[in-house]
């Protein structure tokens, strides 16, 4: 079992302020070399994929291209969904994040008519709510020319059972004893998700230092979203030291087995900067 380290106080740490425009237009040039209608970017949390997908958009419009970023999170299964699911198999899957609180279905439906380059809504997932926005506020696009897709264990497979026996944190130690909440998400990490994967066109990874970063760069994100919305209450630090708990088992997984998967492999150091 593994310890989380202390995360750092609001201030004290870097906020993403994006990527290089040299590295920026080179990943747009990966995407358009190998044609793809449908570039994924993945990393653990905090790596700035949300970051460099903005800047590959705006840069892409620059070239007289019309690219859109999506994300796994915008298709979040809505709050109620994920309440029904806690209630009938293991409490811990009210909990979005992991694999199996997606709903694939329509993460499906959306990347297949961006492809096809029809008009289609994105969807757009409140994290402050936690719940989904109504379709009347999804924006609507049509005649996408690349999608960039990002989220944090794209492609990535699932563990062996007998690897799933060792609790890997205190969560799964304490609330999830019998395993049943870790072999739900990997059994969906293992069968959900193929479709999905299977519309990307090429992977890059951004790999961090380690998921022992994650902590420290979520809770910057933690400050930056609570920075956006003044009005409204984000998660506090405990708050956030329990929530990346929910996905260590998976990122530490995806750390090890991306760069054999992934069509390129950008390294990271603690500052987000490529060291490649």
């Amino acid at each position: 079992m593994t310890s989380s380290p202390q995360i750092t106080p609001p201030g004290t740490g870097p906020l993403p302020a994006g990527y290089a425009p040299a590295f920026v237009a080179e990943v747009l040039d990966d995407a358009l070399a190998h044609d793809c209608r449908v570039y994924s970017i993945t990393g653990l949390q905090g790596t700035g994929k949300s970051t460099i997908a903005a800047q590959l958009v705006e840069l892409a419009r620059e070239r007289g291209l019309h690219a859109v970023a999506l994300s796994i999170d915008d298709f979040y299964l809505d709050h109620d969904e994920r309440v029904r699911l806690g209630r009938e198999v293991h409490p811990l899957l009210a909990t979005r994040g992991p694999p199996g609180s997606h709903d694939v279905a329509l993460a499906c439906e959306v990347v297949d008519a961006l492809r096809g380059g029809r008009a289609t809504r994105l969807p757009r997932f409140d994290k402050i709510a936690d719940r989904r926005l109504p379709r009347t506020g999804w924006p609507l696009v049509d005649g996408v020319d690349l999608v960039l897709f990002e989220g944090w264990f794209q492609k990535v497979p699932a563990q062996s059972p007998a690897v799933l026996s060792e609790p890997v944190n205190e969560l799964e130690r304490d609330e999830d004893p019998h395993g049943i909440w870790r072999t739900y998400c990997n059994d969906s990490l293992g069968s959900d998700y193929d479709p999905l994967w299977a519309q990307l066109d090429r992977l890059l990874f951004l790999q961090g230092p380690g998921f022992d970063q994650v902590p420290e760069w979520r809770w910057q994100q933690e400050c930056t979203l609570q920075a956006a919305n003044p009005g409204r209450a984000a998660m506090t630090r405990p708050q956030v030291m329990r929530f990346v708990q929910f996905f260590e088992r998976v990122s530490r997984h995806a750390w090890q087995v991306l760069p054999g998967i992934a069509d390129r492999t950008r390294r990271l150091d603690a500052s987000r900067r490529p060291v490649d």
